[in-house]
């Protein structure tokens, strides 16, 4: 009997230590379920640079239809609005194309640059000027050259059309080309690229600045110092009339938002959709 009962208690020690086992064994299956718990949802929320809307724009397509359950919404607003409102917490991602506004570097801003945007200066196709220096072109915007004909061209008033105060591209041509000096006021003002450039076509003597992807034949491109504007150019720093399209987050971004900023700046992204829209990859641009 003796022996019986601990042949018993042995089969039981045996049983219990499988049935240990096998319970392991089934917590091992658990990160299938992780998996589904990890998988991204949300919205993303994005304001900012007018600028930078056709390239984003099948950013936030092509990312929804790799993350079903995450909605991307993309507003303009301005590069000054998209900073403050990331600022205060009204969106998530401030898209801007002129570096953070002094008032606003205390907030905990975090910077990401996109992609490279070029600008180019274009004129009304009567115009018989085809390059300006830099120091011209101060001259002309500042209101100290009126006459094409002092600047090499025909016997012709120069009118003015550009951006108002509140546009990233003013501010990025006030930093990389006026340097401080100031746009004189006596200027036609429109409110984006496609009327600047649809102004200066119909305005004989025109003169302004559009993001590179809104000259067309409609205008003349001008060289910028002997340099005629390519993605080449700009990416070899021949051309150095460009600014950095940025996201600012508050803070460093997590989740969805973050997904949808590594996307947007994924060599992947960059090399289909930088190029054809008129910008310069962040993955080509020295930083």
């Amino acid at each position: 009997m003796k022996l019986s009962k601990k042949l018993l208690i042995s089969a039981l020690a045996l049983m219990l230590g499988a049935s240990l086992v096998t319970g392991c064994g089934d917590q091992k299956e658990a990160p299938k379920d992780t998996k589904a718990q990890t998988e991204l949802s949300g919205t993303v929320t994005a304001s900012g640079s007018t600028a930078l809307l056709p390239f984003l724009k099948p950013a936030q397509e092509e990312f929804q239809k790799k993350n079903a359950k995450v909605t991307v919404n993309i507003a303009g607003g301005g590069s000054f609005t998209g900073q403050n409102q990331v600022a205060a917490g009204s969106v998530n991602i401030g898209n801007s194309d002129v570096a953070l506004q002094d008032n606003l570097k205390d907030k905990g801003l975090v910077e990401t640059k996109l992609v490279g945007i070029p600008f180019v200066f274009i004129t009304n196709t009567d115009v018989n000027v085809d390059n300006l220096t830099q120091q011209q072109y101060v001259d002309i915007f500042t209101g100290k050259v009126t006459n094409w004909k002092e600047v090499g061209g025909k016997d012709q008033k120069i009118t003015i059309i550009h951006r108002a105060k509140s546009s990233g591209s003013r501010g990025a041509i006030a930093d990389i080309v006026l340097k401080g000096a100031a746009f004189t006021d006596n200027a036609v003002i429109q409110d984006s690229n496609g009327a600047v450039r649809a102004a200066i076509a119909s305005t004989p003597g025109a003169i302004g600045y559009v993001d590179a992807a809104y000259a067309d034949q409609s205008v003349k491109a001008l060289a910028y110092n002997g340099v005629k504007y390519s993605i080449d150019n700009v990416v070899s720093g021949k051309y150095p009339v460009f600014t950095y399209g940025r996201m600012y987050t508050k803070g460093e971004p997590t989740g969805a938002v973050k997904a949808f900023i590594d996307y947007a700046t994924s060599k992947e992204f960059q090399e289909a959709y930088a190029e054809k829209n008129g910008f310069v990859p962040i993955t080509k641009m020295k930083q």
